[in-house]
C-alpha cells in the first residue's frame, strides 16, 4: 500500500490510466475482428472497408503506448495480406 501521499496520487492515476487503456485495447481488438469476420465470411470487398477502418485505429493504438509500434505494424500487415490473398 502507498504511504506518501504522492504515492497515493500516483496508484490512483495508475487506476484511472489502466481503465483508459482497457477501453483503447478493446476498442482496437474490436475492429481488427470486424476485419477478420470479413475474412472468415470471404467478402473481399466488406473486408478492404473494414481494414481502411482499422488501420488508423491500431496505429492510434500504437501512438497512445497502448502496443508497441512494432506489434501495430504486424497487424496490419498480417491482416493486409490476409484481404489481399481473399481477393484472389
Amino acid at each position: 500500500m502507498a504511504n506518501s501521499s504522492s504515492a497515493k496520487k500516483s496508484a490512483r492515476k495508475i487506476v484511472a490510466r489502466t481503465e483508459i487503456n482497457k477501453s483503447r485495447r478493446s476498442r482496437m481488438r474490436t475492429f481488427i475482428r470486424k476485419v477478420e469476420e470479413a475474412i472468415a465470411g470471404g467478402k473481399h470487398d466488406e473486408a478492404m472497408a473494414a481494414l481502411k477502418i482499422a488501420e488508423p485505429e491500431i496505429a492510434r493504438s500504437s501512438s497512445k503506448g497502448i502496443v508497441h509500434a512494432n506489434v501495430a505494424s504486424r497487424k496490419v500487415s498480417r491482416l493486409n495480406a490476409r484481404v489481399k490473398a481473399l481477393k484472389a
